[in-house]
């Protein structure tokens, strides 16, 4: 039997053969890549999708007894829960000088929607320097490393769209001086986009396949398949999740770190930072309990009434927003990857497909919605952990996301947030540093990763003793 024999074959058992229209009149080099691409796809899982996620629409049932999820308080001598930061701060320091942490970024976007041609990750962030995100978070690595005295592996998951791009541009940065045997790339998987009329996969051209990154719980998939060898080789135990839109995370946080692995309540299998919700109405997750488990639930999901409910201090209830920070263990990853019952579910979103017609040949772009794209998150894993706990940050210390071009989330008001947070680490060290009648400071300030991650790194510095209305400043 010829390779496209059988292939026709395992796509007329699933019922779609419709695939293979035009692969004989394509070229040998169109053909054989098409015939890679269906090969690469999970064929057996096709009907169960088609049955379950394109003809039927699964409805969102909140979870039973939700009430707001506990959290470690950013102050830790606060009356409502108190902790003891200094010693979880000397726990995760001797996990990141014994080698036991990496860090992972979820770096499978483009450009697109900030005007910028290219993976994200080379979107110049920095307020002064004009840094790369990629650049940034590479300078965090390199301090902490020699800081920790530690190996501290970078693993960089790309998507298809990116992959080559973003390999090149590390390259050609000589990977920010990093060593490149400690920078692992490799790419999300994709899923196969569908008609949701028919439940047929869609062909973008004639000789590919329409397919969609499989979102970020496609880490899992990944981690295992690219990654997992090479990090319990190295002897990592816990990796560092953080997604490359968000110059202000802080990858190696010891703090952190030790309240993942030795908290009581935790069992150092996934934890998560949060940040008080700005206002009832901001687009983030939100962090809840259901039955004793952690949970996150989309803001589009979380009921007005519980989105807008107050406790009797004025204070948001339901206040834990996601911000997509994680400590995830690797032992956890090798459970949700190999144990079918730790599957993460899929996520259904139905959105306009360009697709070739298969009985005309003709590119069809849709002006409604035609298909389904299907894809799965990495936070439907907290509730399978046994033990998961949640970490408050503050917003200007550890969320400066860039995801627009212009208004909330973008470039502009990612500098806005640079100069804040430096504003306030140099103001804690004695520099006098103006501010506006709205309080906005009256300068634009970038502190380099490699300069320091916090006020006390800039104890002994040679800092300025004032920085001037409209300076520009760079340490």
């Amino acid at each position: 039997m010829t390779i496209l024999a059988d292939v026709t074959k395992r796509l007329d058992e699933v019922g779609q053969g419709h695939l293979l229209t035009f692969a004989r009149s394509l070229d040998e080099h169109s053909r054989t890549r098409l015939l890679d691409q269906v090969a690469d796809l999970d064929l057996a899982s096709v009907p169960g999708l088609v049955r379950d996620y394109v003809k039927s629409k699964p409805g969102f049932a909140l979870p039973p007894n939700l009430e707001p999820a506990r959290y470690y308080p950013w102050d830790a001598a606060s009356a409502e829960r108190s902790w003891d930061r200094d010693h979880f701060r000397r726990v995760g320091e001797g996990l990141i000088r014994a080698g036991k942490v990496a860090a992972f970024v979820v770096a499978g976007g483009q450009g697109s929607r900030l005007g910028f041609e290219g993976p994200k990750g080379c979107y110049p962030a920095g307020a002064i320097s004009g840094k790369s995100l990629f650049q940034i978070f590479a300078e965090q690595i390199r301090r902490a490393r020699s800081v920790y005295g530690a190996a501290i592996p970078w693993y960089v998951m790309t998507s298809p769209l990116n992959h080559a791009a973003t390999v090149e541009f590390f390259e050609a940065h000589a990977h920010f001086g990093l060593p490149k045997s400690d920078i692992m790339f490799f790419s999300q998987g994709v899923l196969p986009s569908f008609d949701s009329a028919t439940g047929k996969i869609l062909l973008s051209e004639k000789g590919e396949v329409a397919t969609n990154p499989d979102g970020h719980g496609g880490a899992v998939g990944a981690i295992a398949k690219h990654a997992l060898a090479d990090l319990q080789r190295r002897g990592v135990e816990h990796i560092s999740y953080f997604q490359v839109d968000n110059p202000h995370v802080r990858i190696v946080d010891p703090v952190f770190i030790g309240l993942h692995t030795s908290a009581p309540d935790s069992s150092g299998e996934m934890s998560s930072k949060m940040i008080p919700k700005a206002d009832p109405d901001e687009k983030v997750g939100v962090f809840c309990m259901s039955n004793g488990k952690t949970e996150v639930i989309e803001y589009s999901d979380l009921p007005r009434a519980l989105q807008h409910e107050r406790l009797p201090d004025g204070s948001l209830r339901f206040i834990a927003g996601s911000i997509a920070i994680h400590m995830i263990s690797t032992a956890f990853i090798e459970k949700l990857a190999t144990d079918s019952g730790s599957a993460l579910p899929y996520h259904r979103a139905e959105k306009k497909i360009p697709f070739v017609d298969v009985t005309s040949g003709e590119t069809i772009a849709p002006a409604t919605n035609n298909g389904v794209k299907l894809e799965r998150f990495i936070f439907d894993a907290l509730a399978m952990c046994g033990g998961s706990i949640v970490m408050e940050t503050d917003r200007v210390e550890e969320f400066a996301p860039i995801k627009n071009a212009t208004g909330t989330d973008s470039a502009a008001t990612c500098h806005t947030l640079q100069t804040e947070r430096a504003a306030r680490w140099l103001a804690q060290r004695g520099v006098a540093v103006e501010r506006k009648g709205d309080g906005a400071v009256n300068a634009v300030i970038e502190i380099s990763p490699l300069t320091a991650a916090g006020a006390e790194d800039l104890a002994g510095q040679t800092l300025p003793t004032s920085i001037a209305p409209g300076q520009r400043v760079m340490l």
